[in-house]
């Protein structure tokens, strides 16, 4: 069965990497996963790393790695700003080891309340899933 197309539009800080129409988006929030179709109320919501999928049809998804952000739909659009996107068949392993070992470390070395552990935190939460989906 066909949905109905809306236009979705996916930024990150370096700029735009995805600006085309799909029937339905699928994420995650800080309190769960959501599938938006058009039509969708108006919404914003914080974003957790995980798998972005953009279902241009049925059996045609475009798959991101996707770091924290948000998620904003209204008048029948979505916009998906987070700090990162990378198409999941672009994910490097041995890259993402690395970068989950340093952020392991910096947690190790920060202080217990600290801007520092905050950061680090979230960043093994974000290498964690990325390796996950590289895997």
């Amino acid at each position: 069965m066909a949905h109905t197309k809306f236009p979705v539009e996916v930024l990150t800080p370096e700029g735009e990497v995805f600006n085309q129409e799909v029937e339905m988006v699928s994420t995650r929030t800080t309190i769960g996963s959501i599938g938006i179709l058009a039509n969708h109320e108006p919404l914003l919501a914080m974003l957790e790393p995980t798998e972005l999928r953009l279902y241009k049809t049925e059996s045609e998804i475009v798959r991101f790695a996707q770091a924290e952000g948000y998620i904003q739909v209204a008048g029948g659009h979505v916009m998906v700003l987070v700090e990162e996107a990378h198409p999941t068949s672009e994910l490097d392993q041995a890259s993402l080891r690395e970068r989950l070992d340093q952020a392991q470390r910096t947690l190790e070395e920060a202080g217990e309340d600290s801007e520092r552990r905050r950061v680090a935190e979230r960043d093994k939460r974000r290498w964690e899933t990325f390796l996950g989906l590289a895997s």
